[in-house]
């Protein structure tokens, strides 16, 4: 690369470093051969498992189940009656609606009826929907419930090109009388009565090519309006066969499916990913219940966003503090083994006899009740993405049994580019590059990729296309760095880097993911950018810090007045200088602020995934932020 980059891959190893890489590991064969786009992939799969058990769902308190066979023909039905409704190859539609198993199915059919399907989060308001399918030209809209049907009810007028809605839960609307809008029952019964016209859904499927898109995933706006990442066909199919590849077999092929399916990570990585490799989707019955649901499913394969293992450590973090004095001493005693075990596999070295004896001591003793009631007992694969995690966290679960891979992806490639290979972890790695992926660090730091996964542009943004390429490699906006064995690390985003008024670069993701492993604290955002020292907005976790507040009988009346106790502020401001103890002076953070405000994915502060929006909340509580900075 004549000393302009470093470069990673199964692609380019010879470029630098041997490194780890996951074609050291060997590859297993790979299913559904000729299946090039995912609507084959789902019909061969259908076809070749036929009465086993595909997804299973939780409705009104019980477990239902569901055949590959009679998902196949739901599928089939669902295309037929597009195809009776008018959608036409290459149109576009849309699906609002929270995580089940109709929201799949529709993805599936509308795609193998030839359409591109995009998806829009539940949370997203009346405003959102109407810019989300005006921008992705949909013709067709599914929603969920009355609820969203409102939504787009309320913005109708503004969308004309919208044809159909089709409602999957039509309580309360049986008396609607407004001709574009259809139950998804009667469109399935549209589907069964043109059962004679079957060919044509299966020539539309057939025409099907890796080159076409597939689905639109909307970036999270955190810098400006959304944008629409085309995925292709190629790109969904080469993501599912390449985690087929890395990730280990496991006894149990149960999952969990409980995370927004607009999301690129549960639509490709959760749900696309377990249809081609053949694992069990079990949708939870409601967003709440996701934790008890997990103990009653008790997953073999559990992949969730850094928030979701924040809970489930904050949760034996709180059972623990109401133990008995007795209770916590087996428990601190069976960490410190645990610990001990954990840094071994992580220095990759073999764990001695009488350290196996002991954990397996503590395992039967205490860690395996832990185990069962986070629902990660039988846990033989587990991964995070989509957000940075603690690497104290990675090491706290390591030492309760359960192996976190992380991974590192985005919209732009398909949801995953890297990935942390099993039993070689380094807590605070994206990993190594896919088998079909390349990665290098260009001059400035940044992290750039090629691939089969690399999109194929934003919707209509030809410019902000162009705008993300280098030299025909993918610019993520991730400054990172690359080790000697290939592994590679991000140190923070491009455009969030500080720089002090002394001078000093500081990157401000690396302090505020150390305070994120705090049970009180959900998420922090560092200022300090041409400041003469470092202050932080920290989001208090409601329910943990309601919990300690109660147990010590502090005051409080609402959520606003819970952030404006002394005593809570004190407890955050100790969480504070834990984390400051880790840096050195310039690094630390002088003096921080409560946002007062329950945020919810609703806000303008926040992504759909609950990611605060740095620029976004520094314009919004300036005020918060000068209060930090007295003049003179």
């Amino acid at each position: 690369m004549n000393g302009r980059a470093q470069l990673s891959g199964s692609q380019a190893s010879a470029a630098g470093p041997a490194g780890i890489g996951f074609d050291s590991f060997g590859t297993r064969p790979q299913p559904l051969p000729g299946a090039d786009t995912f609507p084959k992939v789902f019909f061969a799969a259908a076809r070749l498992r036929g009465e086993a058990v595909m997804f299973r769902e939780k409705k009104l308190g019980l477990w239902t189940y569901t055949r590959w066979s009679q998902a196949l023909a739901v599928v089939e039905e669902l295309g037929l009656g597009l195809i009776e409704l008018g959608l036409a190859a290459g149109e576009t539609v849309s699906v609002l609606s929270n995580t089940r198993s109709e929201w799949i199915y529709s993805d599936i059919a509308a795609q193998a009826a030839g359409a591109v399907v995009s998806g829009i989060y539940p949370t997203d308001s009346a405003e959102q929907v109407q810019f989300l399918c005006e921008d992705s030209g949909s013709v067709f809209l599914f929603v969920e419930d009355e609820e969203q049907l409102d939504k787009f009810l309320a913005v109708a007028d503004r969308l004309p090109r919208i044809r159909k809605i089709v409602v999957y839960d039509m309580e309360g609307l049986h008396d609607l009388d407004d001709p574009r809008v259809v139950s998804y029952e009667a469109l399935l019964e549209a589907g069964r009565a043109a059962r004679g016209r079957l060919g044509e859904l299966e020539a539309r499927c057939a025409a099907g090519t890796p080159e076409k898109v597939a689905i639109l995933v909307y970036t999270s706006g955190t810098t400006g309006k959304p944008k629409g990442t085309m995925l292709t066909q190629g790109n969904v199919v080469s993501a599912v066969r390449s985690l087929f590849e890395v990730f280990p077999d496991v006894s149990r092929p149960e999952r969990m499916a409980f995370l927004p399916l607009c999301h690129v990570g549960e639509r490709v990585i959760g749900c696309y990913y377990a249809i081609f490799a053949g694992h069990r989707l079990n949708f939870v019955e409601d967003p709440n219940t996701v934790f008890e649901n997990m103990r009653e499913v008790q997953p073999g394969i559990f992949m969730a966003v850094p928030r979701v293992w924040e809970k489930l450590y904050s949760a034996v973090h709180i059972a623990l503090n109401e133990a008995t004095a007795l209770e916590r001493l087996a428990a601190r005693l069976a960490f410190s083994v645990g610990e001990k075990v954990a840094a071994r596999r992580i220095a990759w070295q073999p764990v001695p006899l009488h350290l196996r004896a002991g954990y397996w001591l503590a395992r039967v003793l205490v860690l395996n009740n832990l185990r069962r009631f986070l629902g990660v007992n039988r846990v033989e694969v587990a991964s995070t993405g989509a957000a940075p995690i603690s690497p104290d966290l990675i090491r706290w679960f390591l030492a309760l049994g359960v192996e976190i891979q992380e991974l590192w992806g985005m919209s732009e490639l398909a949801g995953v580019s890297s990935l942390v290979p099993k039993g070689k972890l380094r807590p605070g790695s994206i990993g190594v590059p896919l088998p079909n992926m390349r990665m290098r660090i260009a001059e400035d730091g940044e992290i750039q990729v090629q691939g089969t996964q690399v999109f194929s542009g934003y919707l209509g943004q030809p410019e902000k296309t162009a705008e993300t390429f280098q030299d025909g490699w993918l610019c993520s906006g991730d400054i990172g760095r690359v080790d000697e064995l290939g592994y590679f690390y991000i140190t923070d985003r491009k455009k969030d880097i500080i720089i002090t008024a002394g001078g000093k670069n500081v990157t401000p993701s690396e302090w505020e993911n150390q305070l994120k492993f705090s049970p009180y604290i959900t998420d922090a955002v560092v200022i300090g950018d041409k400041r003469k020292y470092l202050t932080c907005l920290v989001m208090i976790d409601q329910e943990n810090v309601e919990h300690w507040a109660l147990d010590r009988q502090v005051d409080f009346t609402d959520y606003r007045s819970l952030t404006r106790a002394p005593e809570v502020r004190e407890l955050i401001a100790d969480e504070v200088e834990k984390v400051n103890a880790r840096f050195a002076r310039v690094e630390q953070v002088k003096d921080f602020r409560l946002i007062d405000i329950l945020l919810s994915a609703e806000d303008e502060e926040v992504t759909p995934t609950m990611k605060l929006k740095r620029k976004f909340v520094e314009q919004k509580y300036a005020h918060l932020i000068e209060e930090m900075y007295p003049k003179g």
